[in-house]
């Protein structure tokens, strides 16, 4: 996007995580400040942090990848294991992208992600000519409420004020679907004019249904099980535990294997519960490149897609998208009142089961492990659902909203 004297639309993003971190949020904004650059031509810099992943602890502090500019601001790496650790990894991230900010050549729009939900901080610090755009992972403090080892109220009345601030300060707000436009006006008193959603994405061209005869299934000896898949974080926000139930339940069932692919602060106590009650249906697989995500995925049945209750429209899991473009059909343990439920329902590519009910989950998965032709119908509603949250689409609406801001519609 050019301006009538040529000058390219100048965008900084701001957030922790970005390539080569796995993390989904790092990994969605590659792809957008990618196709911003090479589709839209856009002028991208992204300010995030150091890579968590060891293998890449040593990337450059500024580089030019796929078009787009990266400063990573400096900080602490530390494991994610302990709130400490998290919290110095945050901070000290926040304070040197401040320092970045300060030093920035003044750009048209900053769009501030919430990792840390502060950072939107930096990226009004920045001065942007038109604006900034708050791009809404995460509602705080509600999504800290997940942390099982620190507890403060002062904390959370500092998170709360900051998002207020964020959203009284946004030229314009992203949200990832209705529930969470709803949360933020209700909650936040946000401007329901300023709102526009735009659901997380999957790219449909590399991840594509396919054949459940794959290397990677023959390889890890999945492909004469049914399997039902968790792919992605293993984190707080899913209520897991109930899935290790479920497995208990359907222990007798060798022909089933719940996999969960990915890494996460709730990976190590999941396989201590399962290796405890000695489930050989359940296993673990670390995160698999990108490239071979379209084989992970046609190595499922079914998939999962959970989330703790009361997290409805604070968090919206971006794993389901992978899944419709997969064509596969999946379970969503979520409450009735969640984005992932009103998709669920209006394009029927999956069924709802209670969170936290582990003998509902396992009666779907035991019930859909036997109808095949119930499997293959909602997994072809789910591909044609994942058309319409198909990137090239997702990626032009976050277009327009910058391009709007910056007065160039």
């Amino acid at each position: 996007m050019t301006s009538a004297n040529g000058a390219r639309l100048r965008v900084c993003f701001f957030n922790r995580c970005y390539w080569p971190d796995t993390t989904a949020t790092g990994q969605l904004l590659a792809e957008l400040a990618e196709d911003l650059v090479s589709t839209h031509g856009m002028d991208v810099t992204v300010v995030t942090g150091r890579p968590l992943t060891s293998t890449h602890a040593a990337a450059s502090r500024m580089e030019v990848r796929n078009g787009v500019r990266i400063l990573r601001a400096g900080g602490t790496t530390l494991s994610q294991q302990s709130f400490a650790a998290r919290a110095a990894n945050y901070v000290t991230y926040f304070l040197s992208a401040l320092l970045i900010a300060l030093r920035l050549p003044r750009q048209d729009v900053t769009v501030a992600l919430t990792d840390p939900p502060i950072i939107g901080l930096a990226a009004l610090a920045a001065r942007p000519k038109s604006g900034m755009v708050f791009f809404c992972q995460d509602i705080f403090p509600e999504v800290a409420g997940l942390l099982e080892d620190f507890r403060s109220p002062v904390v959370d009345a500092i998170l709360d004020r900051v998002n207020r601030y964020l959203v009284r300060r946004a030229a314009r707000i992203v949200a990832l679907g209705d529930t969470m436009a709803s949360r933020l006006v209700q909650g936040k008193g946000a401007d329901a004019r300023k709102i526009t959603v735009i659901h997380n994405w999957a790219d449909t061209s590399a991840i594509v249904p396919s054949a459940k005869q794959n290397p990677f299934a023959v390889k890890n000896g999945l492909h004469d099980r049914f399997v039902l898949l968790h792919a992605g974080n293993i984190g707080l926000s899913q209520n897991l535990e109930v899935v290790i139930d479920a497995a208990a339940r359907l222990k007798a069932r060798t022909d089933i294997v719940i996999l969960f692919i990915g890494d996460g602060n709730r990976k190590e106590a999941l396989e201590s519960m399962a290796r405890e009650r000695g489930l050989a249906n359940v296993r673990f697989l670390p995160f698999q490149p990108r490239e071979a995500l379209r084989w992970t995925y046609a190595t499922s049945d079914l998939c999962l897609v959970s989330l703790k209750p009361g997290l409805a429209g604070y968090i919206v899991p971006s794993k389901l998208y992978p899944i419709l473009a997969a064509g596969r059909p999946y379970i969503a343990a979520v409450e009735p009142i969640s984005e992932v439920a009103a998709l669920t329902e209006r394009h029927r590519c999956g069924v709802i089961v209670a969170p936290g009910d582990a003998a509902a989950l396992a009666a779907e998965i035991e019930r859909l492990a036997g109808d095949r032709h119930a499997r293959e119908a909602m997994g072809a509603r789910a591909r044609l659902a994942a058309e319409l949250f198909a990137r090239d689409r997702q990626v032009a609406a976050h277009a327009q909203v910058i391009e709007e801001v910056a007065g160039r519609a």
